[in-house]
């Protein structure tokens, strides 16, 4: 009955004692909700802990793929520059020597779709 009343905010307040059943009582009460209260906290620990391992998972796999990106531009990057490096004197990338070469079937002619 101290603690409740300490609880509530009564200091030095004359507690006149409890009959040993209302005592066990108020101690069951107390046991509960401090049962109940602890199951609480620990649900919500336990989902905190879930969501920061599910974040830095997510984290970890995005990095990954952005340094997967990094390789895959810098090997792409060094191709370019060595096929640059291959190319005569002279000659720009796009103009009349560098056409593709003609495919084996004909275009489609685009000015008579079919029905």
């Amino acid at each position: 009955m101290r603690a409740k009343m300490r609880l509530m905010g009564f200091r030095g307040a004359t507690v006149k004692p409890l009959n040993e059943e209302a005592a066990a009582e108020l101690g069951a009460e107390l046991l509960g909700e401090a049962i109940v209260f602890g199951v609480g906290g620990l649900c919500l620990y336990l989902e905190y802990a879930r969501q920061a391992g599910a974040a830095r998972r997510r984290e970890e796999e995005q990095a990954a793929a952005m340094r997967d990106l990094r390789d895959r531009l810098d090997r792409l990057h060094h191709e370019v520059e060595a096929l640059a490096g291959n190319r005569p004197a002279g000659h720009a990338p796009g103009g009349p020597s560098h056409a593709p070469a003609a495919s084996a079937s004909p275009a489609p002619d685009v000015s008579n779709p079919a029905p």
